[in-house]
């Protein structure tokens, strides 16, 4: 489905990152969501992240990975826990989702543009 189209000031608003998963987890009582720890580098350190992807995604599979985030999204709480990001994937027909992984010489923390 098509989006309102959006000012391209909006679209600078959004601080868009690289980020290492370092940690991935089951939330307890939510069979949909993970909390997933990443370094954001410098300006951002280490966030915490949660993601409805747990059917799609051993936890162990994910440490390691670089993926695009969006570091500035403000602070969302999900199943009594607090996400500060979201991380970009690709949005296959039925919605599943498929990991976008930036090269692994990608320093933590780089803008994306």
């Amino acid at each position: 489905m098509k989006k309102p189209t959006i000012e391209f000031a909006d679209f600078l608003k959004l601080d868009t990152r690289a980020g290492e998963i370092k940690t991935a987890t089951k939330v307890e009582n939510s069979n949909k969501l993970l909390e997933l720890t990443l370094d954001l580098g410098e300006d951002y350190g280490i966030v915490t992240i949660l993601s409805g992807i747990a059917k799609y995604f051993p936890p162990g599979s994910l440490i390691g990975k670089k993926v695009p985030v969006v570091a500035n999204l403000a602070p969302k709480e999900m199943a009594g826990k607090i996400s500060n990001g979201f991380i970009l994937m690709v949005d296959l027909p039925g919605h599943i989702p498929v990991l976008i992984e930036l090269p692994p010489s990608t320093p933590n923390g780089s803008i994306l543009c």
